[in-house]
């Protein structure tokens, strides 16, 4: 089957604490956990609906009016228009340079920004929505996600409840209600694509009018039985785009259940014939496959900590991670499987955003131990390397691949602010996960066919695109970092940027050493050649990371663009030498001094990261929890803005997206384990407070899967697993004055408080005091 292949906050939403109060016999089981979200009714908004989701398909359960409603969604429903601007002879970088250089820049955001803005296509849209009255049913006495069995449960007062899933394997979501009246019968509600009325919502951010798309308004079937029915929608998009909605159920002794599905025209599989299997099959048992599919994702590691504001937001993330990605699904886009229900396209057109959106997104996946499921990511980039390649030969005139920074599910460029939207060093920062899979799963295999081939060719596109200065030095003829002075024509820097300059050392760096270890001498010495013809980093006066010669960070920015070589690209690190300690401590200590006006809500969680880095724990901590306390609505969705009225930010608005989430889930795997310099560091960077504090199966670079526990404030227990063996260089984590026992370790040496351990394939390396 193609889809197998391919807390408590309290914005306005009663937190209930404990366990589901008793009512009717529920059909599905999941076990409840502390960190499960829990409200006393339904949301109230789309944003900060109960969420579900499997990667391709999601569901967000919350209440408008006196109905239910489930918002259905699909990743792959798009408007894939073409952009007219973004074609002919001045689609051409070199056509940009030379406006720029002559002054006559506004024509270059007329041609190129202005668009994106105006029009309201390509874009993600919406599926469609299923709502169920529910005014008779009284209060709600609670609503839960049960985060270990991806289970939302809602109950009313009355006794009645519904049950809701998103298959974990299938292109499906069930529900059921129990204790209704034979009269509950779900509606299908499509998305308004024609109405009269005035047009609203007119910028990317707000979200643009859904009839702005002029599609022909889809029709809804509904076809009624003795026993239930079949509804069904089928939606014409642009060109030979369309969708379908349908939904089987089945109504009997006071309980209502059904199977839903959305398939589009990208696909052979038909929505009607996966709900109608579906329904034969029954609910509990997709119920079955599903939860095993969950208690496998979540036995692949988990954390515990002191501070539970922060081990509640965790599990939370990794819960969403789990909802928005697979092995063989797209790239995760701003809002994943959770398009906006409002009647407006998403925020930002719900695009995918190479600018730090996707690459954010997918750090989690390495520390935590989910490479499978952040391989989608990059198998969707290795798939759309031809479509990349025309784009870098079109654009840029040049060989290898360079991605769009603001792109279609397709790949294909959309337009925007093109300092970042079609910046010179995407495919850098994009190859630089390609290097990272290599390093946490040691695989040959992937190093040899996908990981330095894929990077060997971002790396030829940027030995073409860099030119010689003055100096001789390997350098840009125009330079920019996200998102510094907006789209203005200062936003390109005359000299290299600090942002540019890490992506490029970093590829050439990262190239060199994949193609030495593949044995290829001539290309690791060819990209280390390159490598050295770089600058060295711009510094300002306090030694701190500029943006670029002549433009230190001194203002609040949202973008910490300049810190790249520190997080994520591991250039400068505070354990490796005095000099670069003083570099990345003076560049943080920069970003804290203009403080936090004008940043958003992934920026606390870059800094948390930054924090981990530095080795400050009590910093890493706080810039998280201002994160989960201040940066998120109640289903803890990332809302860019601050939402408490705090004074965090000058940003107040909502708009969802996800890359703020899940770096604040690598901030806390920052926090507990770091391999990036070779040596594998345990509790690193946590407060001194943290007494009691453990995790299991993190993972460390050379595929060692790392559990720790410190009781009483000290370290008293690791166990290294070694899926592939090899030696691993442990920092001591334990006391200065204890010698813990080492068992199941093929040699052992202790060097300059470093453990230094052979280990046998598959054999378990336990260190006790």
């Amino acid at each position: 089957m193609i889809f197998k292949t391919l807390f408590t906050l309290s914005f306005g939403l009663g937190l209930v604490l404990g366990s589901s109060l008793p009512g009717r016999a529920k059909s599905l089981k999941a076990e409840p956990g502390p960190h499960d979200l829990v409200f006393d009714r339904l949301a109230p908004s789309w944003d900060e609906a109960l969420p579900l989701g499997n990667a391709f398909v999601g569901s967000l359960i919350w209440q408008r009016d006196s109905a239910l409603r489930m918002s259905l969604d699909r990743i792959d429903l798009w408007d894939l228009r073409p952009t007219d601007s973004l074609s002919g002879d001045r689609f051409s970088f070199d056509w940009v340079y030379r406006q720029w250089k002559n002054g006559t820049y506004d024509a270059v955001q007329r041609k190129f920004d202005a668009p994106y803005d105006r029009l309201p296509a390509p874009s993600k849209i919406p599926g469609a929505a299923l709502e169920f009255d529910i005014g008779g049913l009284g209060p709600v006495r609670s609503a839960r996600l049960i985060l270990s069995g991806a289970l939302a449960e809602v109950e009313w007062e009355n006794g009645a409840s519904m049950q809701s899933f998103v298959s974990a394997v299938e292109p499906i979501g069930w529900f059921e209600f129990s204790g209704v009246s034979a009269d509950m019968l779900p509606r299908l509600i499509s998305p308004r694509y024609q109405s009269t009325g005035e047009i609203a919502g007119a910028d990317p951010v707000s979200g643009q009018d859904l009839r702005r798309l002029g599609y022909e308004q889809g029709q809804v079937d509904h076809q009624r039985r003795s026993d239930g029915g079949t509804i069904t929608y089928h939606q014409p998009g642009y060109g030979d785009f369309s969708y379908d909605v349908a939904i089987e159920y089945r109504v009997s002794k006071g309980r209502l259940s059904g199977v839903w599905s959305v398939t589009s025209s990208l696909v052979p599989e038909q929505a009607q014939e996966l709900a109608a299997a579906a329904i034969t099959r029954s609910m509990s048992r997709d119920y079955k496959e599903h939860r095993q599919w969950w208690r496998q994702y979540w036995d692949q590691s988990s954390i515990s900590l002191p501070d539970k504001v922060l081990e509640r937001q965790y599990d939370n993330e990794m819960y969403k991670f789990g909802c928005v990605t697979r092995r063989h699904s797209p790239i995760i886009p701003l809002q994943g499987v959770w398009t906006a229900d409002n009647g407006l396209l998403p925020p930002w057109k719900g695009d995918v955003h190479h600018d730090l959106n996707t690459e954010l997104s997918y750090w989690p996946c390495y520390t935590g131990n989910r490479l499978d499921e952040g391989f989608g990511y990059l198998q969707t980039l290795w798939n759309q390397r031809e479509t990349n390649r025309e784009y870098t030969r079109r654009y840029f005139g040049c060989d290898g691949i360079n991605v769009p920074g603001v792109a279609t599910i397709t790949g294909e460029p959309m337009g925007g602010w093109i300092q970042y939207a079609m910046s010179q060093t995407v495919s850098a920062w994009l190859g630089h996960h390609f290097y990272l899979h290599w390093k946490y799963s040691a695989d040959p295999d992937f190093l040899r066919e996908m990981g330095y081939p894929y990077l060997k060719e971002a790396a030829t596109f940027l030995e073409q695109i860099t030119v010689r200065n003055g100096q001789g030095e390997r350098t840009l003829r125009i330079s920019s970092s996200p998102e510094i002075y907006d789209n203005s024509p200062q936003a390109w820097f005359p000299t290299i940027t600090n942002y540019d300059l890490a992506l490029l050392k970093s590829a050439f760096k990262e190239a060199a050493e994949m193609a030495a270890a593949l044995e290829l001498d001539a290309e690791a010495d060819h990209w280390k050649r390159l490598e050295d013809e770089l600058p060295a980093f711009d510094l300002d006066s306090t030694g701190a990371l500029t943006f670029a010669r002549g433009h230190p960070y001194d203002q609040s920015h949202r973008h910490f663009s300049n810190a790249m070589a520190l997080h994520p690209l591991s250039l400068l690190d505070v354990t490796q030498g005095p000099e670069q300690a003083r570099i990345v401590r003076a560049t943080i200590d920069r970003i804290d001094r203009y403080g936090s006006g004008w940043w958003v809500g992934y920026s606390f969680c870059w800094l948390g990261n930054l924090k981990a880095r530095a080795l400050d724990g009590e910093g890493a901590a706080a810039a998280l929890r201002d994160f989960a306390d201040c940066f998120c609505l109640p289903n803890t969705f990332h809302a860019n803005g601050q939402q408490n009225g705090t004074g965090k930010s000058n940003f107040t608005y909502r708009p969802f997206t996800l890359e703020g989430n899940f770096a604040f889930a690598a901030g806390i795997q920052e926090m507990l384990l770091q391999s990036h310099t070779g040596t594998v560091r345990i509790f690193p960077a946590i407060p001194a407070s943290w007494h009691d504090v453990s995790f299991r199966q993190l993972r460390a670079q050379g595929a060692f899967l790392i559990s720790a526990t410190r009781e009483r404030g000290k370290v008293t227990a690791v166990r290294i697993d070694p899926p592939r063996g090899g030696t691993i260089r442990l920092a001591d984590p334990f006391p200065t004055d204890a010698a813990p026992r080492i068992a199941g370790a093929e040699s052992v040496s202790r060097q300059d408080g470093v453990w230094v351990i052979a280990t046998r394939k598959g054999r378990p390396v336990r260190m006790t005091l």
